[in-house]
């Protein structure tokens, strides 16, 4: 039997099907006026964050940004994507992560090989901010083309992603919010987890202002308390740790949330994209009859045969 034409083929590439149940833990902390949620990826930041051999600095940049957007999205009331974008000018030009309503995790980083070697043979873990350099921090909600994106975008400052966010919250949205990030290798591979907290506008005048003011150090100068192991480790159920954080300010824990490996691409999405090219650029793309298209966030190659590749029409040309 011969084989599908290209724009008949659906298949997915054999990327991860890894659902991880527990993945967000949203709670509030009523008598303080701040809600948060803790985030654990679990098994899908080792199936995330393997997809390309970055270096560990890379990788545990990338791994933060997942979780933070995991993080920040699960708060959010939208139907589509929720992203992440940081472009600056050194080693890492990009990075991107993104969340669906549906709790779908996907990211990439692009680097310049050049710039990265000597700054990780300087510091091996060097901060965010050598990493990614001067540049712009953007959060977008897209939400299909039937709806205007929504997008804020701040310059880079901060020595850690965590601080870029919070730098973002203070002076695009006017919202406090405090986050703790993490991401790093184990014995079972790589994990990623955060812990967001923001603030509730309280309701009642200066008083209420003030409490509010005082719960929001307070929870602060808990979270601060929080080590790196223990946001990590999968031992450590995440309303376990809620209640080791703020048992004494009266936690209440809601429903958890799902994520998931989360990359969409597909051959008849690629395909279809190379179907709005003309022939001769389809020529042009084509090494030895074939044009391979790569996808970059779960770095797989779709190999297309030239001669099963439509191309868009030529226009006609009057007489």
């Amino acid at each position: 039997m011969s084989e599908p034409f290209d724009f008949l083929d659906h298949d997915r590439p054999a990327v991860p099907d890894l659902v991880f149940a527990r993945g967000v833990t949203p709670f509030r902390l009523p008598a303080l006026g701040v809600r948060g949620r803790l985030v654990r990826l679990g098994p899908l930041a080792e199936a995330l964050l393997t997809r390309h051999q970055h270096p560990p600095a890379v990788a545990r940049l990338l791994g933060q940004a997942l979780a933070l957007v995991a993080g920040l999205a699960a708060a959010l009331k939208f139907r589509g994507s929720f992203s992440l974008q940081v472009k600056g000018d050194g080693a890492v030009t990009l990075l991107l992560a993104d969340c669906t309503d549906t709790g779908a995790l996907r990211g990439y980083a692009r680097t310049v090989q050049d710039l990265l070697d000597p700054l990780l043979a300087a510091d091996p873990a060097p901060p965010a901010a050598a990493l990614v350099g001067a540049g712009l921090l953007a959060f977008t909600v897209d939400q299909g083309p039937d709806s205007e994106r929504q997008q804020g975008i701040v310059a880079i400052e901060g020595e850690d992603l965590a601080a870029m966010a919070m730098h973002y919250f203070r002076t695009s949205e006017q919202i406090a919010a405090h986050l703790r990030l993490a991401a790093a290798p184990g014995p079972e591979g790589w994990r990623a987890g955060a812990l967001v907290l923001e603030k509730v506008a309280p309701a009642g005048g200066v008083a209420a202002s003030a409490d509010a003011d005082e719960g929001w150090r307070t929870a602060r100068a808990l979270a601060a308390t929080l080590g790196e192991s223990e946001l990590l480790d999968d031992r450590l159920a995440p309303e376990a740790l809620a209640h080791r954080l703020f048992a004494a300010e009266g936690v209440a824990l809601d429903r958890p949330r799902a994520l998931s490996y989360g990359c969409r691409c597909s051959r008849a999405r690629l395909s279809g994209i190379l179907d709005g090219f003309p022939p001769e650029d389809l020529d042009h793309m084509a090494v030895a009859g074939d044009i391979v298209m790569t996808c970059e966030f779960c770095n797989f190659d779709f190999r297309f045969r030239r001669d099963q590749v439509r191309g868009r029409p030529l226009p006609v040309r009057p007489t």
